[in-house]
């Protein structure tokens, strides 16, 4: 474990007056007193609309709930919510009485609950009436369970307006929040898992501030703005970007419940900022250009169109990007900035600069973050965005953390002669083929699928074998009804293919390959809920077909 040390005072942002708070409580009631009357939360459609004093307001009645339900300093609430602003609510809540409020994904079965609650240990939780079961079932030593969409009473829940209503003698919350100190536990992320159960990421206050300051000044962030709040919140890649950072900013916040009216929410807030996983950006460019072939001429352009004629830049990460995506955005004068970090580190390490896009890397190092390579290649970093630890589990800390504080972070990596980042691909993941030719599979799918939008999702095999195969799942947009079996989707699929091989070194070059009739959903065997391939569970689910593919003579 790295030693808690007295923070240096930040430097005052004379526009966000914020960025000085030494505690995201205090970041929070300093935006509170600046843009009290400007919008801070609304839903899609504007069907709830909070400015920055209601918020507040809101985070006051339900600290004081909390507490007279016994909840204190140092303890865990547990948040299963979609995209809502009363998760905002909630969490901020739970933050002002010194507590920890961490979020479950919602694909989590109540096994995998159970796992996540054993760790934390939850007094309380919040939740919907659809994921109710789920909790019952996954958290049965929990004390109180809290619905934020009941409209009646339910045997054994409080609603929240319950919970918002006095429950007791109440508490001082100014008093609560300005005893937190940088060094307490904000929240706690679980490693979605790509192998292996979940980590417990344990990050303070000091960590998240670290990160949010260091991506103000990389991108120069002014005061307010808009941003949309769509990837799931136990990510911690939606809690800093769409959470934390709009309270630094004073940011206006729109939540998208169901990922399928992202792009009409898009249309409508037009925020300033967006990030997304790659495979957002794909899609956006392929109806982009699906939309630019209908286009008359003294129509709006593309990006007005899909309302993201007022960003200032986009946000990519959390799985590779290829690069023509970077440089279809960059053609229609949007940067898209890849970037790179890990629950371990707050969320970020690295971020491309919006004025020096490099294709291919993940930018460069952020404001003090401090990076080097080991003899083989894996990328170590430290700085103070770096964790606590991971919750009860001091060896796998340990292996992740060595005793000069430099965290191991099982990536490999290259640094360019600018000081660009590239990720090779992850340490456990590297093929290294019957013959020793070590590749990355990683790159090797991020070609395929930038050869065709038919291509959903793509997992290059050929550890220990003789030549590469590859498992292809049919992008259900782009199939546009037709059945994946049809012949037609087949000789699509396979002119891709031969169009990526021309790119790929002979010994990456896909030799045959079968196309998976099946949607693979995030959170499902196949994906984790940011849609990062879990390698092992697909390779033991396929393993007939991937064998059929190695006894088959020749290409298919």
């Amino acid at each position: 474990m790295m030693n808690a040390t007295t923070p240096e005072p930040r430097q005052q942002g004379r526009d966000i007056p914020a960025l000085s708070a030494f505690t995201l409580c205090e970041a929070f009631q300093t935006t509170v007193r600046a843009r009290g009357d400007e919008v801070a939360l609304r839903t899609s459609g504007g069907g709830v609309v909070l400015t920055w004093r209601h918020y507040a307001e809101r985070v006051g009645c339900v600290a004081s709930g909390l507490a007279a339900l016994g909840v204190e300093r140092g303890d865990t609430v547990a948040l299963m919510l979609t995209n809502r602003p009363e998760f905002h609510i909630v969490d901020m809540a739970a933050l002002h009485l010194g507590a920890t409020p961490f979020s479950v994904y919602n694909t989590f079965s109540p096994k995998q609950i159970a796992e996540v609650c054993a760790n934390a240990g939850p007094r309380v939780v919040v939740t919907e009436r659809r994921f109710l079961e789920q909790v019952k079932l996954g958290m049965t030593n929990i004390e109180h369970v809290v619905l934020v969409d009941a409209d009646s009473d339910i045997d054994g829940v409080l609603r929240l307006e319950e919970l918002e209503a006095p429950l007791g003698n109440g508490i001082n919350v100014e008093k609560s929040w300005r005893a937190v100190d940088p060094e307490d536990l904000l929240t706690i992320i679980y490693t979605s898992g790509t192998t292996g159960p979940s980590k417990g990421v344990e990050l303070t206050h000091a960590n998240v501030l670290q990160v949010l300051c260091a991506m103000t000044e990389r991108f120069s962030m002014q005061p307010g703005g808009r941003a949309v709040s769509h990837l799931p919140a136990a990510h911690i890649g939606d809690r800093w970007a769409n959470h934390y950072w709009p309270v630094l900013l004073g940011a206006e916040v729109t939540c998208v419940p169901e990922p399928r009216a992202l792009q009409a929410t898009l249309k409508e807030v037009r925020p300033t900022y967006f990030g997304a996983v790659p495979r957002t950006w794909e899609k956006l460019k392929d109806a982009i250009e699906r939309d630019g072939l209908r286009r008359d001429a003294g129509e709006p352009g593309p990006l007005e169109s899909f309302g993201l004629g007022d960003c200032r830049f986009g946000i990519v990460g959390a799985a590779p990007t290829p690069p023509s995506v970077i440089e279809f955005f960059a053609g229609l004068g949007l940067p898209l900035c890849d970037v790179w970090g890990m629950s371990e580190t707050a969320g970020l390490a690295t971020a491309t600069p919006p004025e020096r896009i490099k294709a291919g890397s993940v930018g460069l190092p952020l404001p003090g973050v401090e990076l080097r390579t080991a003899s083989d290649g894996e990328l170590l970093l430290r700085g103070g965005m770096v964790m606590r630890g991971y919750r009860a589990d001091p060896a796998r800390t340990a292996e992740a953390l060595d005793e000069e504080g430099w965290l191991h972070t099982g990536d490999l990596a290259e640094v360019d002669d600018d000081g660009y980042v590239r990720i090779v691909d992850r340490k456990k993941d590297i093929i290294i083929n019957a013959s020793g030719k070590n590749m990355s599979p990683a790159n090797i799918e991020s070609v395929l699928k930038a050869a065709s939008p038919l291509v959903g999702h793509v997992v290059c095999i050929g550890d220990a074998r003789p030549y590469n195969v590859a498992l292809v799942v049919p992008d259900s947009e782009a199939l546009a009804g037709r059945p994946a079996d049809d012949p037609e989707v087949h000789s699509e699929i396979a002119s891709a293919i031969d169009r990526a091989n021309a790119d790929l070194a002979r010994v990456e070059q896909i030799k045959t390959f079968t196309v998976v009739d099946a949607e693979w959903l995030p959170g499902g065997v196949e994906l984790t809920p940011t849609m990062k391939l879990r390698r092992q569970p697909i390779m033991e689910k396929y393993a007939d077909r991937i064998e059929q593919l190695y006894d088959r003579s020749g290409p298919q």
